[in-house]
């Protein structure tokens, strides 16, 4: 590290002598004194373009010293050019336009490109998801990454269920998900992707094979990166609140303040959300089993057992551009959460009385200083140090069916209540609770995570950038129904540390961009685990220690190339490891999930090739259209073991309480997305998109050196062809004057695949349609926005993770108001 920062330095003092650059801010108004918000600023010669924000603010760095032409256009003004000479560091420049009158079509032209166009055109294969219009409706951050192009969320059940993640075929820990560039895990179940609403997010960035050099990690699949509301242009408190089926609701508030004179600045956000997921189940994964055996299939029934709530807190205060720091905060999480826990993986059996609690206290660092020490030198630190809890209780020792209630047998010519039963390590006969032994499970988590980056601009357009990722996590798990000496308790250690640099080059006027990147990677996991064991009738003390590490190296390189006025070319290759996580070696008994030690890391070699435009203008209709292509080969790929049709013999029978992550072996997934984007006279919004591949399992032989039956057949359990249409229509001044009606739909389908190796009928999971309306209302405040979403409003039979039935027709309210200037 010093010899770098020796290198940095050095490079510093000589592009210095030969470059300077300043920071040109101010306000954009009309000559009536309006705000214009959404205007284009140009810097005439250059790629330094930037819009303002709603205030009219408007900020451009690294603008080079001299004199320049800077170009302001919008649809509310007319187009003008102002002469500016930079000379200083920091430098103000106000600026005056003249309105327009009426603004006819023709007038919409966008000269610069958003953060949204500027990060899809990076090379990298990505979809940007605002979120501004979904939180003023009762839409989570989940479904909206359902629709994004190439992304399908995998949730087991309601609201708060399980969730995964399949980009285009990668899953699990290949993928990782981020909240401001800090890895989710940190904050524990209580305060994630499940909970988080839309109202406090900014963007949602997903990346489907290479991840740019701050999200870099121990993921090679793709990443989700959840970027928090950071404007400081404006003080503001937001509140909504929502009711929906199922007893749903759920609340959320924020609010941002920044004094301008000293550049403090607070930022808070806290949300509730409580769901009864009472929702009704008529498929055939629900059962009712009588006391002679019989099995009714399928069996209408209300889902019960399966109370969830959550409630979390943001809390940050620090500095924001001021001379030592362009932010800097020290901030607090807190969160908790309630699960009851209705099944298994699978819906075969229903649970009562088995549920897991977690909360999560995390305290968090956030630096980020543009030309530290010297122009051009950049340093961002986040980290954290979270301690986490999760308690589970299945204690309830009787089985129940789908109309909750007891399950029942015929015993010596008598119906009696059934139990399961297991001998003990003493020989008792002991009954067992819903998923196996009675159990009290309490697991603390302590982690540490951080990541730096420290870049610096060798040239206009070339940078160079070392980030370090480093995560610590000691996790003691303990049986509160056998109590033990502390001395005793299970305990897990996994340290890792993660080491990439990047190289970003911009060349010929900014039509090329790339990124270079090389990782590497070291992973160490230690387990501690006591058991007792029946020595001569006698309980001795049996310790086992396992220390695993491994280490790699993997690549990765991406490329942006506009080869004409508005067509980009964009590619990424990517062939990197991924070590196996805490969870998948050590399991997670809240989510059914056992331990495996014996897991390897899995390689991939992605690749990436597509196309991306500009909009295209033509009259009041505009298009924009992207499409890539994808290859991916998977080693050791790691997955969860689900069912062989070979070992089943038939739908009664193919009951998955529990799971665990294996080494399933050699994949290859092929194929292909694409988005359309049409907009008409700025009033009609529709996208529309699909994702279609096929995920091989090309193992030819299995350990022993037999032939594998299941040679390219299509990865169990996993959908590979998906739509989505989402359309919305804009209607002003509609009941009132300066108000505005919004209507919305949405249609998504999933076609039909096996959840079993083996192809069997019984497995298939039927091809599903879902169509969703909505309609909000932003009376002519501007502050009250009220909206009304009807989800599946046909009652469709939708289906997700080993065929667990999703929730039928439900109707949802939100009231969502804001005060702007309160300070």
């Amino acid at each position: 590290m010093k010899q770098l920062f020796s290198v940095i330095l050095f490079f510093s003092a000589f592009t210095s002598a030969f470059a300077q650059f300043g920071t040109l801010k101010g306000v954009v108004r009309t000559s009536g004194g309006d705000a214009v918000n959404g205007a284009t600023l140009k810097v005439i010669g250059t790629a330094l373009t930037v819009m303002s924000d709603e205030r009219g603010a408007y900020v451009l760095d690294r603008v080079p010293y001299g004199k320049h032409m800077l170009e302001v256009s919008s649809v509310e003004v007319h187009r003008e050019r102002i002469a500016i000479n930079i000379d200083q560091e920091v430098q103000e420049r106000h600026i005056t336009v003249k309105a327009k009158g009426t603004i006819g079509i023709e007038d919409v032209r966008i000269e610069g490109k958003t953060v949204k166009r500027d990060i899809e055109t990076s090379g990298f294969a990505v979809a940007v998801i605002e979120t501004k219009e979904a939180s003023l409706r009762n839409l989570t951050t989940n479904e909206l990454l359902d629709r994004a192009v190439g992304v399908r969320v995998r949730q087991n059940g309601g609201v708060g269920s399980q969730v995964d993640y399949n980009l285009n075929g990668m899953s699990g820990s290949t993928i990782g998900i981020f909240i401001d560039g800090i890895e989710s895990s940190t904050f524990g179940s209580s305060f994630n992707l499940n909970n988080i609403p839309p109202a406090m997010i900014e963007r949602i960035e997903v990346y489907k094979g290479v991840l740019p050099a701050h999200l870099s990690g121990n993921y090679i699949g793709g990443a989700i990166n959840v970027v928090l509301k950071k404007d400081f242009s404006q003080n503001n408190i937001t509140v909504a609140a929502s009711y929906g089926s199922f007893n749903t609701y759920n609340t959320d508030a924020s609010a941002i303040y920044r004094d301008n004179k000293s550049g403090f600045t607070f930022r808070g956000s806290g949300f509730h959300t409580h769901s009864d997921n009472s929702y009704t189940t008529w498929g055939e994964s629900t059962t009712y089993v009588d006391y002679r055996g019989a099995v009714t299939r399928p069996f209408r029934a209300e889902r019960f057992n399966n109370v969830y709530y959550s409630t979390g807190g943001r809390f940050e205060a620090g500095f924001t551009d001021v001379k030592w720091a362009d932010v800097f905060f020290l901030g607090y999480n807190i969160s908790k959460s309630y699960a009851e826990v209705p099944h298994g993986i699978s819906m075969a059996t229903p649970y009562v009385g088995r549920f897991n609690e977690s909360k999560a206290n995390v305290l968090s660092l956030n630096y980020l200083k543009n030309n530290l020490f010297v122009e051009g030198l950049t340093l961002n630190v986040n980290a954290t140090a979270s301690n986490r809890n999760t308690y589970l209780q299945d204690t309830v020792t009787y089985l129940y069916n789908w109309d909750n209630t007891i399950r029942e047998i015929i015993d010596d010519g008598e119906r009696k209540p059934l139990r399961r039963i297991y001998t003990d390590e003493l020989g008792q006969i002991r009954y067992m609770a819903q998923q196996g032994r009675p159990t009290m499970t309490s697991v603390d988590r302590n982690i540490i995570n951080s990541r730096s980056n420290l870049a610096y601009t060798v040239l206009p357009g070339h940078r160079l950038s070392l980030n370090h990722t480093y995560r610590k996590t000691d996790r003691d798990d303990n049986d509160l129904l056998n109590p033990v000496d502390k001395d005793l308790v299970t305990t897990s250690q996994n340290i890792q540390n993660i080491l990439a640099f990047n190289y970003e080059a911009q060349f010929w006027q900014d039509r090329v961009r790339t990124n270079a990147q090389l990782k590497y990677t070291g992973d160490r996991n230690n387990q501690r685990r006591v058991d007792f064991v029946n020595q001569g009738g006698q309980q001795v003390i049996h310790s086992r220690d396992t220390s695993i590490y491994s280490d790699n190296i993997g690549y990765a390189f991406a490329l942006a190339f506009k080869f004409a006025s508005r067509l980009y070319l964009v590619t990424s290759h990517e062939n990197s490891y991924v070590s196996p996580t805490e969870t998948q070696m050590f399991g997670e008994p809240e989510q059914n999930i056992i331990s495996n030690l014996d897991l390897k890391p899995e390689r991939n070699a992605n690749f990436n090739l597509g196309v991306r435009t500009d909009a295209f203008d033509f009259d009041k209709h505009r298009v924009s259209v992207y499409a890539s292509a994808f290859w991916r080969n998977g080693y050791d790929k790691i997955a969860t073991e689900t069912l062989d049709a070979s070992e089943i013999d038939n739908v009664d029978n193919a009951t998955l309480d529990v799971t665990r992550f294996i080494n399933l072996g050699m994949t290859q997934a092929r194929g292909f997305e694409a988005e359309i984007i049409y907009i008409w006279n700025n009033r009609w919004n529709t996208v529309f998109n699909f994702s279609k591949f096929n995920n091989l399992y090309k193992q030819e032989f299995d350990d022993q050196g037999n032939p594998s039956p299941y040679h390219n057949q299509q990865v169990a359990n996993e959908p590979y062809f998906n739509i989505n249409l989402n359309t919305q229509y804009r209607l002003n001044n509609v009941f009132q004057q300066k108000s505005v009606l919004n209507l919305y739909y949405n249609f998504g389908y999933v076609h039909s695949y096996n959840i079993a190796w083996g192809n069997p009928n019984w497995g298939i999971t039927p091809t599903q349609y879902m169509h969703d309306l909505g309609m909000s209302y932003r009376f002519p405040s501007q502050r009250l926005v009220a909206s009304v979403d009807i989800k599946n409003m046909f009652n469709g039979e939708l289906y997700d993770n080993f065929k667990k039935q999703k929730p039928g027709r439900g109707i949802y309210l939100k009231l969502n108001y804001t005060i702007n200037k309160f300070l």
